[in-house]
């Protein structure tokens, strides 16, 4: 099926959008995270262009995350159900923003909370993940699984970069059990607090305008990138993003710039 995908912060609003649907007599398609993908994802729904709008009018009978074109996913949702942790620190993850990726267009970002508190494994994570980028003001923790970029929080977790959303579903998997493994073994591991390194400048490049205008003050969009990963440029210095005709890059950019440290 080709149309548009939408996912639910809740189980309860997407057996809302299926009743708003079912009121319309309209077709969709279900995209389902059970078993394996239970604990970090709620069943979702694709439908085609003419489906969308009618949907939409009905909105203010369910809250969704967001919507973005429906790619097939390449991997498959584990047939077994999600390995239990005895003191679980991650909890339940819940998708609340779904959109298309400011880096990379035919990729998807998104913000999900989490219901556990990740505060105190992430400097632990930080000592297994010689890679990553750890900022303890945030506090943060920003690394790269691939090609996608992930910045953990205290209580959410930002991707840029996804294929798609089974492979956002596996990307909250793979962290909750990486942070429950590492919790449970945090009386063998060394916290470390310290920042090893950033990724590239060209993450903060792909979510500016692009368009070397100038009014930053830097001769292109990349040198100012560079000021902005050295610290030594607000981001907010970008003046289309922030006051001009480029607002709908702004978030995708503060996130960014909050995974690596150099935003208040």
């Amino acid at each position: 099926m080709t149309g548009f995908l939408t996912t639910f912060p809740q189980r309860g609003e997407f057996d809302k959008a299926r009743r708003a649907l079912a009121d319309l007599g309209l077709d969709c398609e279900v995209v389902s995270p059970d078993p394996g993908y239970a604990q970090v994802g709620t069943p979702s729904l694709v439908v085609d262009a003419e489906v969308r709008p009618r949907l939409a009018s009905r909105g203010d009978e369910f809250l969704c995350s967001g919507w973005v074109d429906y790619r097939p996913a390449n991997i498959s949702v584990p047939s077994d159900p999600p390995p239990q942790f005895p003191e679980d620190v991650f909890g339940k993850a819940a998708v609340m923003v779904l959109a298309p990726c400011v880096a990379d267009q035919t990729k998807i970002r998104f913000i999900a909370h989490i219901s556990g508190d990740l505060t105190a494994v992430l400097p632990y994570l930080n000592t297994e993940m010689r890679s990553s980028s750890y900022n303890r003001n945030g506090p943060t923790l920003t690394f790269m699984d691939g090609y996608r970029m992930v910045s953990l929080y205290p209580r959410r977790i930002t991707v840029a970069k996804a294929d798609e959303l089974v492979d956002a579903w596996r990307t909250l998997e793979d962290i909750r059990c990486r942070a429950n493994t590492v919790w449970a073994r945090r009386a063998q591991i060394q916290p470390c607090y310290e920042m090893r390194k950033r990724p590239p400048v060209l993450e903060i490049f792909k979510r500016l305008p692009r368009t070397n205008c100038g009014l930053c003050g830097e001769p292109t969009c990349m040198a100012f990138a560079a000021q902005v990963w050295q610290g030594r440029r607000p981001v907010r210095d970008c003046r289309p993003v922030f006051e001009g005709d480029q607002n709908h890059l702004k978030d995708a950019l503060v996130e960014i710039c909050l995974g690596l440290g150099v935003a208040s």
